[in-house]
Formats: structure tokens, sequence, C-alpha cells
């Protein structure tokens, strides 16, 4: 039997290969005893031991049914088999919830949070973003990755960092609900960072010290959020 394809709007999660070999060996399981777990007890009736090898060996990815399944099979979460998680989809399939508990977790008709799923675009309330981040234990940084914000506060970011970083704590503080006083420091201490280093490359004077200044000056903006989550995690220590 030909395995059924996985439907457009319906890609697999991000699939943590090595953790499913890792797992199945700590069991004493070859793939020929996954592939029959799967067909017996998961009504897969076309997963075969070849099938399992390529999901180990990161030729090809189980749909998210599959996913499930395989989990079942190896004794663990659906988490335990997906890597870093991003978007609402994934972190909802890393929980083991279907996609209408969480919907009337946080109070949406089903049709409307699968919309949001598929587009990558959270328009839930105050208190319907309290409720998800709660269902799916979202952090924070998660929080604003799932619900489309990163991207506006990579954009400001850039922009404090490169001007006057003041201009942007108000505009920040509406994005991300954080202390006052701690993204003004983070700010600032990113701003800082981001002028010493620039400075720094550009008195070595010459032009290949101006395209390495623009090189690290990329690469600097380019980590932006990831540095202002690490700033923000020590400043709250």
């Amino acid at each position: 039997m030909r395995r059924p394809p996985a439907l457009p709007n319906q890609p697999g999660p991000p699939f943590n290969a090595p953790a499913a070999r890792r797992l199945r060996a700590a069991l004493g399981m070859g793939p020929e005893h996954v592939a029959h777990d799967l067909r017996a007890s998961y009504g897969l009736p076309y997963v075969t031991p070849d099938l399992v090898r390529a999901w180990e060996q990161g030729a090809m990815a189980p749909t998210s049914p599959e996913l499930a399944a395989l989990a079942g099979v190896l004794w663990c979460t659906p988490g335990d088999l997906i890597g870093r998680p991003r978007t609402l989809r994934e972190h909802r399939i890393a929980r083991g919830l279907a996609p209408e508990d969480v919907a009337l977790a946080v109070g949406l008709d089903f049709l409307v949070y699968l919309g949001m799923e598929e587009d990558g675009e959270w328009h839930g309330t105050e208190r319907q973003s309290a409720v998800l981040a709660d269902v799916l234990r979202l952090s924070l940084p998660d929080f604003i990755t799932v619900t489309g914000k990163e991207e506006k506060l990579a954009e400001l970011l850039r922009s404090a960092v490169t001007t006057r970083w003041q201009a942007y704590v108000r505009h920040l503080s509406k994005l991300v609900p954080l202390d006052k006083r701690l993204i003004e420091d983070t700010l600032r201490d990113l701003h800082e960072e981001y002028q010493r280093q620039m400075t720094a490359t550009l008195s070595w004077g010459g032009s290949a010290a101006a395209g390495h200044a623009q090189r690290t000056g990329e690469d600097f903006l380019a980590r932006i959020v990831t540095r202002f989550w690490n700033e923000v995690e020590q400043g709250a220590a």
C-alpha cells in the first residue's frame, strides 16, 4: 500500500531524526519492530522498515498523524520527536494537542483557529492570547514568534541600535510585555555594544576595515532578536 500524500496546507512538523533513532535504540527495537507496531496498532498499513529508516536518516519526515503514532510506539511525547517548534501549529503538536482542543480552550471557532494556524497569523484577544500561552506553555520569546510579532520586534531593535535607542522604548513596551526599565537597560546595552563594535572595526582604517565593519554590523543585526532575549534574561536574573 502506498503512503498517502500530506495535505498541501498541513506540512509535517520539524522532525528530530537523531532523537527518534536514540529513543528506538533505548527500547531495544529495530526499524522492523517500529514499522510492525505502526501497522498493527496505529492503522498505518503502508509503513515499512525502509520508511522508518528514511525518517531516522532525515531523508523523509513523518506527517503529523505519523509523528503522533511514532511517539506512541516509542513511548514518548510528540514533543520529544520535534525539533525546536517555531509556529503555532508546531507548538500545538509538540504538546500533543488536537486543534479543536486548543480552539475550545482559547474560545475560538474551530475553523477560525485552524485558519490562524495555516496562515501563521494570530488574531486573538489579550485574554485569548494569555490562555494560548498557558495551554501551549509558551515562553515570552516563543509567544512573540508564534503570534507573528518577531519580524516587527527585529525591525524595532535594528532601528534602536543603529539610531537613538531612547526613541524606541515606548514602541517596544507596546509590543513586548516587559518592565519599562528592563527594556531601557536592554536597548542601551545593545546600542552600546553595536556602536562599540562598529567603532573598533572602523578605527583600523582602510577599505578592508570598512568591508569588515559592514559584515560585522550585518551579523550583529541578523542576530538582534536572539541578542535581545539573552540580554533580557540576564537583566531579569
